[in-house]
């Protein structure tokens, strides 16, 4: 083999070995995206992906001018939400608590006092949890057991926190950004269109919300999909 023959037999073999590197520290970084995004099995990003249902989350923090119009939406298209409460919010507004619970829809824990759960103690994770879960059960008589951390923020403490007092930890698919966004067409595209099973979507009682409501269950559910609680979008053949 002469000289050229054998640094071209070189550069083929260190190529190969460059190329093989790349495939692995891809397929090493898609996996283990995939064990971010999934975080533990006590947090879910979704529901049952094999199931053509969608949920629709509501996290109450503040007021409650515009829940009758949204709880009078949900009555036409006979759909029932996951409402995730604030205990601040319910120690202002138990008459609202109750008629939301007694239309038929999911009661969730939003802990007390919209904290960043990411940055509390094991001790203060499990205060905010548990003080909203006693105050809704004096008013309701049930035992919650989904907990969706204010922003979305929270750490392995908080998941372990929630799991010793028999939460699941729930995030969401789909996000309205109506806290923000006030144009309802934008919010009515973001979470309406290119829906899959399991599809866990997050929104707050606002104006635009109010209003955008409608057009959104109407576009899901043209979409042969199913607007069901939470619970049953997790765990579909139990609930």
């Amino acid at each position: 083999m002469n000289i050229k023959s054998k640094f071209i037999t070189i550069i083929f073999s260190n190529l190969a070995i460059i190329l093989s590197l790349c495939f692995l520290s891809s397929f090493v970084f898609l996996n283990s995206s995939k064990r971010v995004l999934k975080a533990s099995d006590d947090v879910y990003y979704s529901g049952d992906v094999t199931k053509n249902n969608v949920s629709l989350m509501i996290n109450v923090y503040w007021g409650d001018e515009f829940l009758d119009s949204m709880l009078e939406t949900l009555r036409k298209h006979n759909v029932k939400a996951t409402f995730f409460v604030g205990g601040v919010w319910v120690s202002r507004n138990p008459e609202m608590l109750i008629k939301i619970f007694e239309e038929g829809h999911e009661i969730a824990n939003h802990g007390f006092n919209h904290k960043s759960h990411d940055k509390l103690s094991f001790k203060q994770n499990e205060d905010e949890i548990l003080n909203n879960h006693k105050l809704v059960k004096k008013y309701l008589n049930i035992d919650m057991n989904l907990f969706m951390p204010p922003s979305g923020a929270y750490s392995k403490t908080t998941v372990d926190v929630a799991k010793k007092l028999g939460y699941k930890t729930i995030m969401w698919t789909k996000d309205t950004i109506d806290w923000r966004d006030q144009d309802i067409e934008i919010i009515t595209k973001r979470v309406s269109t290119k829906n899959k099973n399991g599809d866990l979507i997050l929104m707050h009682p606002t104006k635009s919300t109010s209003i955008a409501l409608d057009g959104i269950i109407t576009n899901i559910l043209s979409q042969n999909f199913k607007i069901v609680c939470v619970s049953q979008n997790i765990f579909p053949n139990i609930v």
